[in-house]
């Protein structure tokens, strides 16, 4: 499954299934083919992923600081991380709040 999220405000922002899947939970809902954030929601959603965008760089630093201490070196992260992921999101939210206008999926 893709995730299409789309609004009125700004352009669609495409996320794999599991990757859509991850954010649609942080920001409080339950995956599924359709659904909508309301513009009152924003300001909550948007807090609740920046405050995990912060949790996931948070753990990496930890993780690098033991493996420090410990004499190895942890491999590069792979892939896309959490901060790149949700940013197109988080600026889709941004400007729709602005705009008074909701972020729709599957429809």
């Amino acid at each position: 499954m893709l995730y299409k999220f789309k609004s009125k405000a700004a352009g669609d922002v495409i996320m794999t299934g599991p990757a859509g899947d991850h954010i649609v939970r942080l920001i409080g809902k339950e995956p599924a083919p359709k659904g909508i954030i309301e513009p009152s929601q924003m300001p909550a959603a948007t807090a609740a992923l920046e405050r995990a965008v912060l949790e996931d760089e948070a753990a990496r630093e930890r993780a690098e600081e033991e493996a420090r201490a410990e004499g190895r070196t942890l491999p590069p992260r792979e892939g896309v991380t959490l901060r790149q992921r949700v940013w197109p999101l988080i600026e889709m939210m941004r400007r729709a709040h602005a705009a008074d206008q909701e972020i729709v999926w599957g429809v």
